[in-house]
């Protein structure tokens, strides 16, 4: 009998031993999944930057006289900041090209979307 009560315990320190791990394995794969995703999750930083851009640009040509911002639509895709619509004159597009090149955080300004309008010309 003493045999038999010394394999039961081995048996069930080597259950405990095997089993005691599994928690530990499944957390260890648990922080393993939030890591790759705060590679997404930078993604979505730059995206609200990309979003505080636009608005700082829209802002911006709010408060100036030289561009009517209302005719502009401003979009940013990682820094870039493309302005699409119809302004009066090529005075008036380069000063709103100006003023979206000068907002913080902008990489470069594509503003081939920008049209001068006929009646302006």
């Amino acid at each position: 009998m003493n045999n038999a009560n010394i394999r039961k315990a081995l048996f069930a320190a080597a259950l405990v031993a095997g089993l005691g791990t599994a928690p530990f394995a499944s957390a260890y794969a648990q922080d393993s999944t939030p890591a790759a995703a705060k590679a997404d999750n930078q993604t979505v930083a730059g995206k609200a930057d990309d979003t505080w851009i636009t608005t700082k640009v829209k802002s911006e040509f709010a408060t100036k006289k030289s561009v009517k911002g209302t005719d502009i639509s401003v979009t940013t895709t990682e820094g870039v900041v493309a302005l699409t619509g119809t302004v009066s004159t090529a005075k008036e597009k380069s000063s709103a090209e100006k003023i979206a090149k000068a907002v913080k955080g902008v990489k470069s300004v594509d503003a081939s979307g920008l049209t001068v309008s006929a009646a302006a010309k």
